[in-house]
């Protein structure tokens, strides 16, 4: 089997769109639909059914899966084990800025624990955002946020969201309540603004911002209340309000680039985050 096949397959696992796996591996979606064909036609066996729109592993796709990844981290462990010198290790490494000051230490503390001579490169966007530079290759690993009913990724830690505010806060009281929130591409905003027009409340968006630090300081100044993860807070008081909108529970992962070898291995970086999970201590 061709390993730039079984990476191309892993990278449809992972993200379970052909077009993703594509903009992973950098070529287009009709080589990689051309891999898949080939690599079925090497195992002998149908590794993809349709289940309406969707293209999911059959019960063979699902035990070649866990073969390819031990392909591949023989591969990398290879390499890894015949290299003579220890070469300096470049990591791309990306994170939510509403993440840096609590998930971010912790995991740079690890990954150069178990990373020799690291070179640590860090770019703070939303999860949207570094989904897409690591769809681009810009990025070898990225925290972001997934729903709880998704497998992609390695799982970090637990949050959820909170409305937070001043003590003893006078603005729930206002006839239009004023809100900060990140922007339109996180999960907060989106419930936080959905959740007030079904209770049809009047609100007002102060600001839109990805800068969880700009967000606390507009509602450290009492300009208005905001909805973001409890991880996100810092000292802020959690608003115990029940007349305010759910805001979701979510799950943090860290996620590996499929399109090219990345400088840490995937048995390595599960160890990584196992590690994280037994070390973080929740605020």
């Amino acid at each position: 089997m061709d390993l730039d096949a079984l990476r191309s397959f892993l990278a449809f696992v992972e993200t379970g769109s052909f077009t993703r796996a594509a903009m992973q591996m950098h070529r287009t979606q009709s080589a990689i639909s051309m891999q898949m064909k080939k690599l079925q036609q090497d195992v002998g066996q149908t590794l993809f059914v349709k289940q309406g729109r969707q293209l999911t592993l059959t019960a063979e796709g699902v035990i070649l899966a866990g073969y390819a990844r031990q392909i591949i981290h023989l591969q990398e462990h290879a390499i890894a084990n015949l290299s003579t010198t220890a070469p300096l290790v470049l990591l791309h490494l990306g994170c939510p800025d509403d993440y840096a000051e609590s998930i971010l230490p912790t995991l740079v503390q690890l990954l150069h624990q178990h990373i020799e001579r690291l070179e640590l490169n860090i770019t703070c966007a939303s999860s949207p955002e570094l989904q897409q530079l690591l769809d681009q290759g810009l990025l070898d690993l990225a925290v972001v946020t997934r729903t709880p009913q998704t497998e992609e990724g390695y799982l970090l830690c637990h949050d959820k969201g909170v409305w937070v505010g001043t003590q003893d806060t006078k603005l729930l009281s206002l006839h239009t309540l004023p809100i900060a929130v990140f922007k339109r591409d996180c999960r907060y905003h989106q419930a936080a603004i959905e959740g007030l027009i079904k209770q049809q409340r009047a609100f007002k968006v102060i600001a839109n911002s990805s800068s969880a630090s700009a967000l606390r300081g507009l509602i450290k100044a009492e300009l208005a209340i905001g909805a973001m993860a409890n991880l996100s807070r810092n000292d802020l008081p959690i608003i115990e309000n029940p007349q305010l909108p759910f805001l979701p529970n979510v799950e943090i992962v860290v996620v590996k680039s499929n399109a090219k070898a990345c400088a840490i291995s995937d048995e390595r970086l599960h160890f990584i985050t196992q590690r994280f999970q037994s070390e973080f201590k929740y605020p």
